[in-house]
């Protein structure tokens, strides 16, 4: 599951940094997937470490008599600009000292490199997967990372264009095991009705980094 909205007045690529935690409408997101998941077999939850992560997580884990899990492979992905906009004229990207970062959109020269994020997320719902066997986990991570698993999962290329990835603020990227082996990859939006209409999968425009790849 990707977090709820958070609240982020400033427009920041808020990142890996502490500090930033769910909106009202945000906690309203996640209180709307736990009651989607009221009535499923869930036995583990967990999220990243990271606040807006954790308070997605913490109704669902209520519902289901939980406690909410920590794992620090659930993570979002590294990048250099975070702390800072990012829009195309009014942020970081104009000058011309950050060019450095951006020569290779391929890895990408930016951040974490996707195939790291691959094999943390992979090592992660595996690892949920065992503390869950013959139940359901749900956890609680961030939308490149998600996305980025979901792809290689899919076999698609892991380089890609952002406004293009199917993960939206509280949505459900589900990953169904046989055994070891992932056998199929379904994608819902309990709280779509929520989630203003610029920031939904497949939305071209917004401004700043914060929300589109948290």
């Amino acid at each position: 599951m990707r977090h709820g909205e958070v609240e982020n007045p400033t427009g920041i690529l808020y990142g890996r940094l502490p500090g930033y935690h769910l909106s009202e409408l945000g906690r309203r997101m996640a209180d709307r997937v736990a009651e989607h998941l009221a009535g499923r077999d869930i036995t583990h939850v967990v999220a990243s470490p990271l606040e807006r992560a954790q308070e997605t997580a913490e109704p669902i884990a209520k519902a289901h008599g939980l406690d909410v899990s920590t794992d620090g492979d659930l993570i979002e992905a590294d990048n250099v600009f975070q702390g800072r906009t990012v829009g195309v004229g009014d942020g970081a990207l104009r000058r011309p000292a950050n060019w450095r970062h951006l020569f290779n959109p391929f890895r990408p020269s930016w951040g974490e490199s996707y195939v790291h994020q691959v094999v943390r997320m992979r090592a992660a719902i595996d690892a949920a997967r065992d503390a869950a066997r013959g139940h359901e986990a749900v956890c609680v991570s961030h939308q490149l990372p998600i996305w980025t698993l979901r792809s290689f999962v899919e076999r698609r290329r892991l380089w890609h264009d952002p406004r293009r990835r199917q993960c939206t603020l509280a949505s459900l990227t589900s990953f169904t095991f046989n055994g070891d082996k992932i056998v199929s990859v379904g994608y819902t939006e309990p709280a779509r009705d929520l989630v203003p209409p610029h920031l939904r999968a497949g939305a071209r425009g917004g401004k700043g980094g914060g929300g589109r790849g948290a």
